[in-house]
């Protein structure tokens, strides 16, 4: 097991990313190259910027890849406020505040991180 998989915010950030990706699976076919490709390269690149982070030595390293994170989660969460402001997201088959919980939590999560690494 290498070091970032160690890390919760990483293990909340792949919880999360599955999401998204389910979520964008799902939208109409005329909404996948617009839409669904853009929330699944900020929902993987979440977990991708945390995990490359934390196998970064330099102090100041890590914290720029952790913060990239932080700014991939804002994004996907506009996304995902945009989709369902469209009625596009399936509300019996995803639990919004539920998504919206785990973003939170992992931006609290990366901030700690980001202000350890300055």
């Amino acid at each position: 097991m290498l070091n970032f998989e160690k890390l919760t915010v990483w293990q909340k950030s792949i919880e999360y990313a599955e999401t998204l990706v389910k979520i964008a699976d799902d939208l109409p076919s005329k909404y996948q190259f617009s839409f669904s490709d853009q929330l699944r390269r900020a929902a993987l690149s979440v977990p991708s910027n945390i995990a490359e982070g934390a196998g970064r030595r330099g102090i100041r390293d890590r914290g720029n890849f952790y913060s990239i994170a932080k700014g991939s989660v804002y994004e996907s969460v506009n996304i995902i406020k945009l989709l369902e402001k469209l009625q596009l997201i399936n509300k019996e088959k995803y639990d919004l505040g539920y998504i919206n919980s785990i973003a939170e939590e992992i931006v609290k999560m990366l901030y700690v991180l980001s202000n350890k690494s300055l």
